[in-house]
Order: structure tokens, then C-alpha cells, then sequence
């Protein structure tokens, strides 16, 4: 009586073993077809891509291909193996001499690179090349690698190098210009979903095209996670497995039943949507599950809305397919963005709450609540529909008054900060020199940028916030300072101004001045708009609906113009060209 043989799991029952059998890689198989026909079979290659694309069976298949020898004895390289001479078969059962295979995540050192060194001198013992396959290349050290790089430049003619790794970018440069690199790309659902179903049915296993569709989905494009999940759905629906049996078993709610959730949601039905939530929960579903098929579909209509297009996906049946473009049709875009960052902090919550359950609950009631929130430009509508319109500017004679423009303005004087007649007195009874050299000073604006000139920023702070000018002469200053002032302030003026123009100035401290400030002036006009603004209904309107709302920032019409005008890209004048013609 034989033994029964063991049982193998699909992922390894049905691992390419030709190129022909790699499925989803076409642009690298005609590469490595090309350069083995044209016998420019590189010394080093590395693969990349992410897990289960067939990285590592890529390389025993390149391997197999350099040390075929046909089923005669004769044949050499060639991407077509025959797979039944005896370094095929060596290889295929991972036992060849001459083919080394190396898991860089528990090799990382220097001296398990050195036993490769010291071997690649020696030939291969029956094969055609030396060939070492190094797993998971990007886990090796930095002194593996260094140690590496002159013999992976300059290999003997007999050895050949081939890499796999899914973190591409952790791999030096050095090394990477020395290989020559193919990227595996995921594998494309259309695809996918014809590689199951050919596996399936060679293992004789009925499986709905919808159950095919959610592990194409679950799997992310790598045909190992989904041939090991479609080996578990076959056994789980023990002979006919259908999507609820597929969804159950990786823990998913139906797809109908999360847009349902999704559209209660969007109503703002917390009452509704907690019961679905609920009702899932006990059917099975995960609750970080349930939110990510909510965030899955917000980003799904998302798409839809900007590229109609994307809603032809295979993996999305004909009524989920339905139902996500009307949603794309009706749903502003700031609505849906809104509700993925919401989802996404959700999903933090519900991974660090000790009760999943409870936070993902907590999570549907504020987006049910947030739903129905109106954007700024529905709320400034709403707003402005429910408030009178303001009251018109009465002019002098009683009509109304229209600022230039069409704006709401408020203009401000500016302070003037010059000197009066004596000030021409007192320049004539100065030295001539002296009357010269503070000439350049008519104006107290000068000294303000003589200051700023020398950069002096404290003072410069204190003079436009804390001075209230009396008088101003060409080398005399009389100011009242504010109750904010430095004490100092007169004295250091003074020795500063000295210092700069080499002449004495005479600060002097008064008590009867109530000019504005230098900063009052010039905020006087910011805060002229803030209160018209503050005082308009619909202003008025807002702070009453959002009590604690401040105005930051204003912005005039003609302020917006310019800055539209400023920001727009200059317009090209067509260049003539001198062979247009020709």
C-alpha cells in the first residue's frame, strides 16, 4: 500500500515555471527573451516589486534558462526550459549545486558575503554558471555591501547574480548600477481574476465570478496572496464557494450593505446607520473593516467624479457600479474629501481604542453629524437669504453714497510729520556745516528710515509704536511717549542719532500731544475695514451662528484684482518660425 502523497498548496502547486507561465510581467519577459536570444545575458540583475509578483520565481526561472541543457543534453541558454533535464529538475527542486540561494534577512554580515567571495572563484561543478539568488537583497548591511560591490562589478564569466527585494530604495546606488533591474508591476485585476479562474478550475472547484472578485480585491495585485486565498475559499466552501462564504471569511461586509451605510451617512441618519453598523458587527464584519470599505468607496467615487472612466472596474459589480456613479453625480467633492479625512482619523481611533466596536460606533455618529454641515458657500448664502440687505451710505444731499469702484473703502489720512516755519528759523541759525549735514533730515519720515536703514529694529519698533510727535525741527525731536514707552527711549534716541549723522540731536520728552503713533496710522485703515465688516448684518449674521468666530484677515475687491492680476501667467506672443513656411 503507497503512502498518499502530501498535500501541496496551490501557491506552490502552480509557481511559473517558464517565462510563458509568468502572468501580468509581459514587458520583462520580452527583455530577458531579447537578451537571451542575442546572447546578452547581463552578470547581475535585480528584481523589484511587492510581495508575491514573482520576483524570487523570476530568478529560479532565469536560472533554470542559463543552465538548461535540453532534454538531449545539447541545448543551451534559452527562456524556454525544458524543465525535465537534470538541472531543471535540480533546480525546480531547489537542490542544485551550482544555483545558491541566500535569505538576506537572517545573512545580513560581512562574512556571509565573504563565503560567496571566496566561492565564485571556482567554477561550477556541473552547470553551465554559477548562480546565486539572494532574497530580500536590501536587508544585507552596509559592510555586506561594500564587500560585495568589486566582485558583483567584475565577475568571473561563470557566475552570474540575481537580487530580489521589495524596498528598492534601501538598496545603494552602487549596487543598482551594477545590476540590471526589472520592476514587477501588480498584477492588473482583469488578469487576476482569469488566473484564479483557470486554477480553480483545474482543482476541479466551483467559485462564483463575485467570489473571484473579492479575493482579486483583497490580494492588491500579488498573485501569491491570491492563489493562497483562493486555496482557503476552496476549502471553505468545500467544493462550490460563493461571495458571502468569500466576504465571511475574510471578515468583509457586503459591499451593498456598506453603501447602504455609506448613503444613511450621507443623510445624516445616525439612528439608521448605527443599526446597520450593528447589524454587520453580528453578521461578522470587523468594524475597521466596515470604515475601510467606507474610506475604499469614498476614494471609489471620488475617482468616478473626476474620471468617469474609472468606474469600469472589473473587481465592482454591475450594481455596485451603478450606485457609485450616481453617488459621483450628486455629491460635491468637498463633501467627500471631508468625509475621507474624517474616515482616515477614524481608523486611527478604532486601531488604538481597546473597544473597536465602540470607537468605530463613535466614528459613524460624527460623520453623520458633519454630513449635513454646509460648506462656507452654502452658509454664506443661507445667511445672506435670511438677513436684510444693508442700508446704503447716505451722501450729502441724502442719496446714497457710491465709493468709486463699487467697493466699500474707508480712506485715512495720513499724518503729516514735518517741521512748521520755525523750523526754517532755527536751520538758518545753525552752523553752516552743521545745517548742511541735517539737511538730509527734513522730515521725521527720515529719521524713521534712517533708523530702519541701520537696522535697529528694536528701536524701530519703539519710535513707530511709542511716539506721539509734538514738533520736529532738523536736530531737535519733541514727542509724547505712550504709556508703553521705555523710560530710556528719549535718551537713546538721541545717542543713536548721534552716532549716525554725527551731530548732537536734542530729544525732549512733552506732555500735550495726542498725535497718533506711526503704527496707529498706519493700522488705522486695517481696522476702519474690520469694523465695517464687523458691523454688516451678514457679519453680524455669522457671529451670531458661530458664537467665538473672529476676522482674521480682510481682503478689498481691488486687493483680490490685483492679486489675480499679479498671480496670472504672462500671455506668450507667438515666435516666428522660419521654416514654417517652408
Amino acid at each position: 500500500m503507497t503512502a498518499p502523497s502530501a498535500y501541496r498548496v496551490l501557491a506552490r502547486k502552480y509557481r511559473p515555471e517558464t517565462f510563458a507561465d509568468l502572468v501580468g510581467q509581459d514587458a520583462m519577459v520580452r527583455t530577458l527573451k531579447n537578451a537571451f536570444e542575442a546572447d546578452r545575458i547581463a552578470q547581475a540583475f535585480i528584481m523589484t516589486g511587492i510581495r508575491g509578483t514573482g520576483k524570487t520565481t523570476t530568478a529560479r526561472i532565469i536560472a533554470k534558462g542559463m543552465n538548461c541543457i535540453g532534454p538531449d543534453g545539447t541545448g543551451g541558454p534559452t527562456t524556454e526550459p525544458c524543465g525535465v533535464c537534470e538541472h531543471c529538475v535540480a533546480i525546480m527542486e531547489g537542490r542544485h549545486v551550482d544555483v545558491m540561494e541566500m535569505d538576506a534577512a537572517s545573512n545580513t554580515g560581512v562574512g556571509n558575503i565573504r563565503e560567496i567571495i571566496d566561492s565564485v572563484h571556482y567554477r561550477a561543478a556541473s552547470a553551465r554558471y554559477k548562480v546565486y539568488i539572494i532574497d530580500e537583497v536590501h536587508m544585507l548591511s552596509t559592510g555586506a555591501f561594500n564587500a560585495l560591490l568589486k566582485t558583483l562589478e567584475e565577475p568571473p564569466e561563470h557566475v552570474k547574480f540575481i537580487f530580489a527585494t521589495t524596498e528598492i530604495r534601501k538598496v545603494p546606488v552602487t549596487v543598482l548600477s551594477r545590476c540590471q533591474r526589472f520592476d514587477l508591476r501588480r498584477i492588473e485585476p482583469e488578469v487576476m481574476i482569469a488566473l484564479m479562474r483557470k486554477i480553480a478550475t483545474a482543482e476541479g472547484a466551483e467559485i462564483a465570478e463575485d467570489a473571484l472578485a473579492l479575493i482579486t480585491r483583497a490580494a492588491e495585485g500579488s498573485a501569491r496572496d491570491a492563489t493562497s486565498l483562493l486555496d482557503q475559499a476552496i476549502s471553505h466552501g468545500a467544493g462550490e464557494t460563493t461571495a458571502v462564504q468569500v466576504r465571511a471569511m475574510l471578515g468583509l461586509a457586503d459591499r451593498g450593505r456598506v453603501l447602504d451605510l455609506f448613503d444613511m451617512i450621507l443623510r445624516g441618519d445616525a439612528a439608521g446607520a448605527l443599526d446597520e453598523l450593528g447589524n454587520q458587527y453580528s453578521d461578522g464584519a470587523d468594524p475597521m473593516a466596515v470604515l475601510r470599505d467606507l474610506a475604499e468607496i469614498t476614494h471609489w467615487v471620488s475617482v468616478v467624479k473626476i474620471t468617469p472612466d474609472a468606474a469600469e472596474d472589473p473587481t465592482v459589480s454591475p450594481e455596485e457600479r451603478s450606485r457609485g456613479v450616481t453617488m459621483a453625480e450628486t455629491l460635491p467633492m468637498r463633501v467627500l474629501t471631508r468625509l475621507w479625512q474624517m474616515l482616515l482619523k477614524a481608523l486611527d481611533e478604532v486601531a488604538s481604542a481597546p473597544n473597536a466596536m465602540m470607537a468605530a460606533e463613535m466614528a459613524v455618529i460624527r460623520l453623520t453629524h458633519v454630513a449635513d454641515l454646509p460648506s462656507p458657500e452654502e452658509l454664506a448664502r443661507k445667511l445672506a437669504n435670511t438677513t436684510p440687505p444693508p442700508a446704503p451710505p447716505q451722501g450729502p444731499g441724502g442719496g446714497a453714497a457710491v465709493p468709486a469702484g463699487g467697493g466699500s473703502t474707508s480712506a485715512m489720512g495720513s499724518q503729516q510729520m514735518s517741521g512748521g516755519p520755525a523750523g526754517g528759523a532755527t536751520m538758518a541759525a545753525l552752523a553752516p556745516a552743521v545745517a548742511q549735514a541735517l539737511a538730509h533730515y527734513p522730515t521725521f519720515e527720515h529719521v524713521v528710515e534712517l533708523i530702519r536703514s541701520n537696522r535697529d529694529v528694536k528701536l524701530l519698533v519703539e519710535v513707530e509704536t511709542s511716539v506721539r510727535l509734538a514738533a520736529y525741527q532738523p536736530g531737535r525731536i519733541e514727542f509724547t511717549p505712550t504709556e508703553s514707552a521705555p523710560r530710556d527711549l528719549a535718551q537713546r534716541l538721541g545717542t543713536r542719532l548721534q552716532l549716525w549723522t554725527g551731530n548732537r540731536w536734542a530729544v525732549t520728552i512733552v506732555g500735550d500731544s495726542s498725535a497718533k503713533t506711526i503704527a496707529e496710522v498706519r493700522d488705522a485703515k486695517e481696522n476702519a475695514l474690520k469694523s465695517q465688516a464687523e458691523n454688516h448684518p451678514l457679519m453680524q449674521a455669522v457671529m451670531a451662528s458661530f458664537p467665538g468666530a473672529k476676522i482674521l484677515s480682510i481682503r478689498t475687491p481691488e486687493e483680490i484684482a490685483a492679486a489675480a492680476v499679479s498671480e496670472a501667467l504672462p500671455e506668450v506672443e507667438d515666435e516666428w518660425d522660419p521654416f514654417e513656411d517652408d
